[in-house]
């Protein structure tokens, strides 16, 4: 399963762009949480964009439910192309809208997020890109 960097939600009638080219997001996430380094180990969180193994079983829950016999191991956190399919999958699943706020602060503070425990973050994020 090849998910493309740029996914199209289909909402047709959302203000916010159908079409997201998530690479930008995509890059500067990667340059906040590991500085480029794709070896990057912080306690569970590991590789280019510090994916914890919480978040390689949601990506297999998803592909199960979706009927994909692809699966994530840990390891494929410090491979990078790995690492944006599983931001990809998780952005199609939970932010089908393609809101790329909710991306950057999901991505920090998971699906139910604070704003205000997020700013920082987000705001570090928006300065890259």
């Amino acid at each position: 399963m090849t998910i493309p960097i740029s996914a199209n939600a289909g909402n047709k009638g959302n203000k916010k762009s159908s079409k997201v080219n998530w690479e930008p997001v995509i890059n500067a996430i990667i340059q906040v949480e590991s500085g480029g380094r794709k070896n990057a180990q912080n306690g569970n969180q590991c590789g280019a964009m510090q994916i914890t193994p919480i978040l390689v079983k949601e990506c297999n829950q998803i592909l199960k439910e979706r009927k994909s016999k692809k699966r994530y191991s840990l390891s494929d956190r410090f491979n990078l192309a790995k690492s944006k399919e599983m931001f990809l999958l998780i952005q199609s699943y939970h932010n089908p809208q393609n809101d790329i706020e909710k991306a950057i602060r999901s991505w920090n503070g998971g699906q139910n997020y604070s704003v205000r425990r997020t700013q920082r973050y987000f705001e570090k994020v928006m300065s890259y890109l």
